[in-house]
């Protein structure tokens, strides 16, 4: 059996181990000030040293959903994020009832009503209906799918706002020398990422409207990024017939395409500053960091209507869902954003303030599960 230490800390401070502690979301939870709870580093996963977990920042699969962890774990409660995609309910069963034998309170942040790379829900449905009446804390970050969890499971959550992704240091660089995107002579840029087509994505009904759409408007152009593992033919989610219309729109000259693997941190904040429209090709999902990214950057988004984006923040809104785009709400979207330029970011201190903020509210719900335990 792995024992998992807890590290010396003053009596007031609260050991969370949280699933996973290595991804920004969470990493962003804490008070930059200084906070008196005390996050677990993730586990190594199985397979891997301690150092080398450490080194890379490996996290999955998650080690703190694994009933021998549960049973040497010596911290005071466990907050679960990311990472029981590929779990069977039923272990989820077993891993819940682990923790209630040592007295480990759960607190679940539902970031994911639909799974994103998930064609079918059947699955993520199964683990949502063992994880959402087992926590006994459940927050989310909007008041739609706060709304939606009531409905389909008569518990109300606690709504907290996403945090800000961009380290607050690239922030803080950046207000002191702000972009000027007005006065330069560069064009209008649309944005749209495939990444590596994930199942919620649909570029086949978002493109040809923007290609249509920019083509129209003065002084702009449509860029769109895509991974090698797309557009390669002996690539693992190789798509033939996008790859050879991507190319034929490009050789017109009415997108500029961009193929590359995963952009390190840094690019990918250069990338999405560079933007003035990140356009989420999205047909189903619930919530999204990257739309947070380019609200810390004040790049705008166009985000559809489907799931929990446009209650995020201040967005463009089109109207998509999993069997419908409306093309001329998307195309209004564009040419709003193209005469108003508007600014919808938000700023440093709308930041720090609202982490904060989110700072505090976790140490309620974690002092307050650790009183009824």
């Amino acid at each position: 059996m792995t024992v998992t230490q807890r590290p010396p800390a003053p009596a007031s401070t609260l050991l969370v181990a949280s699933v996973p502690t290595g991804h920004v979301y969470v990493r962003h939870l804490a008070d930059d000030r200084g906070d008196v709870v005390r996050r677990l580093p993730d586990p190594a996963p199985r397979g891997s040293s301690a150092g080398t977990a450490a080194a890379t920042g490996a996290w999955w699969p998650p080690r703190v959903l694994d009933l021998d962890w549960v049973a040497g774990a010596d911290v005071d409660l466990v907050h679960l994020h990311f990472g029981f995609d590929a779990v069977d309910p039923a272990h989820l069963e077993r891993w819940v009832a682990a923790l209630r034998r040592r007295g480990l309170p759960l607190v679940f942040t539902v970031h994911d009503l639909r799974n994103p790379h998930h064609a079918d829900r059947s699955a993520h449905d199964r683990q949502l209906d063992v994880l959402v009446p087992a926590a006994d804390a459940l927050l989310t970050l909007t008041t739609g799918a706060a709304a939606e969890i009531e409905r389909r499971w008569g518990v109300q959550p606690v709504v907290v706002p996403h945090p800000h992704v961009v380290p607050l240091a690239t922030l803080a660089a950046r207000e002191q020398k702000p972009a000027a995107r007005e006065e330069d002579d560069r064009p209008f840029t649309v944005g749209v990422h495939l990444k590596s087509l994930r199942a919620s994505m649909d570029p086949w009904r978002v493109l040809p409207v923007l290609v249509e759409t920019v083509a129209s408007l003065p002084h702009a152009v449509l860029r769109v990024d895509v991974h090698h593992d797309v557009m390669g033919a002996t690539g693992p989610r190789h798509d033939a017939a996008l790859t050879a219309w991507l190319r034929e729109e490009e050789r017109a000259g009415l997108l500029q395409l961009h193929v590359h693997d995963y952009f390190t941190d840094e690019q990918l904040w250069r990338y999405l500053a560079g933007l003035d429209l990140a356009v989420l090709p999205y047909r189903f999902g619930t919530h999204s960091g990257w739309l947070e990214a380019c609200r810390d950057l004040g790049t705008t988004v166009a985000a559809p209507t489907c799931g929990y984006f446009t209650d995020q923040g201040p967005v463009l809104a089109y109207t998509a869902d999993e069997h419908h785009l409306d093309a001329a709400s998307l195309r209004a979207a564009v040419e709003t954003a193209h005469r108003d330029r508007p600014r919808l970011g938000a700023s440093l201190d709308e930041r720090l303030q609202q982490r904060r903020e989110l700072a505090a509210r976790h140490t309620q719900v974690y002092r307050a599960v650790r009183e009824g335990a």
